[in-house]
């Protein structure tokens, strides 16, 4: 099981090297990142978008340019698109979004014809090391789906299980927040959380024990279900966090990075291939997490 960032950085090492193609290569982040990443042999990258920018760009890294497939394209729908043909093709094992809008790349590999898309729902994976947690959080889905209905949510869940699973884990904790234990007909995350816990059968085939609803607390501190007596199997040690909404997802995400001082890093699942998604205000360090990430799912 991996259980932190540096973990997963020697994982992503010790295996063979992925190649990973970035859309709109031409931002200075994603260009530290991806240099790292060959640097620690983590990836292979194969660099699509403005190349007059990129050389640029690592030219004033002191970066040897000579050593990067760089495919030239200044048109960032464009970029997108030969993106993940590259991977479609089989001449990328991953893709990753550069200095383009995540509609642009998602509808390139959205495409019925050119794309990457499955029969599987299409969701978000973000990963937390935060200082005061024993182990990496699981928090999904704060970057894909607005509204999901319960079925979307048990394939959000699944999605998430895969990560998981790619990270070494075999007994997985999933808790669907909600305001409270209390399952509320006017309260749907509530409803849904309670439907998924009961899908019992599905889970253990997977190695996960599902509970909810759960509040947050209940989830991730084990202090908080000795105090209100909470006996759920996976309480307080919660891997997965299952948010009933886009809004808690984003906005728990965000608190766990700018008050708790978390680390992240992000991948989409359901694709083809995973595809490494953060933002673009997000650290160089955040996207060669993301990459590793990336790289360790696609090898699984």
């Amino acid at each position: 099981m991996i259980k932190n960032f540096n973990e997963l950085l020697e994982t992503a090492k010790s295996q063979k090297i992925m190649k990973i193609v970035i859309a709109a290569a031409q931002d200075e982040d994603v260009i530290k990142a991806v240099s790292q990443a060959k640097e620690i042999g983590i990836a292979e990258p194969v660099l699509v978008g403005n190349k007059a920018k990129i050389l640029e760009i690592m030219n004033e890294l002191g970066i040897e340019s000579s050593e990067f497939e760089i495919i030239d394209e200044p048109d960032l729908i464009q970029a997108a698109r030969k993106s993940v043909k590259l991977v479609r093709e089989g001449k990328g094992d991953f893709l990753m979004k550069g200095i383009l809008q995540t509609a642009d790349i998602m509808r390139a590999v959205l495409d019925k014809e050119e794309g990457l898309r499955t029969d599987n729902l299409i969701s978000h994976v973000m990963v937390y090391e935060v200082p005061s947690y024993n182990k990496l959080l699981y928090l999904t889905d704060g970057g894909m789906n607005v509204a999901p209905d319960l079925s979307q949510k048990v394939q959000i869940l699944e999605n998430a299980v895969k990560v998981c699973k790619a990270m070494k884990m075999k007994k997985i904790y999933a808790s669907c927040i909600a305001g409270a234990e209390t399952v509320n007909p006017k309260i749907p995350a509530t409803v849904d959380a309670k439907a998924i816990e009961d899908m019992k059968d599905k889970w253990e085939e997977q190695g996960v024990v599902v509970q909810g609803p759960v509040a947050l607390d209940l989830a991730i501190s084990s202090e908080a279900c000795a105090h209100k007596g909470f006996k759920g199997e996976g309480g307080g040690k919660a891997d997965i966090l299952l948010v009933p909404y886009y809004e808690v997802g984003n906005a728990m995400g965000k608190a766990m990075t700018y008050f708790a001082g978390a680390k992240s890093a992000g991948v989409i699942m359901g694709a083809k291939v995973p595809i490494v998604l953060v933002s673009r205000a997000d650290s160089s360090e955040s996207k060669l997490l993301s990459i590793a990430l990336g790289s360790v799912v696609a090898n699984n």
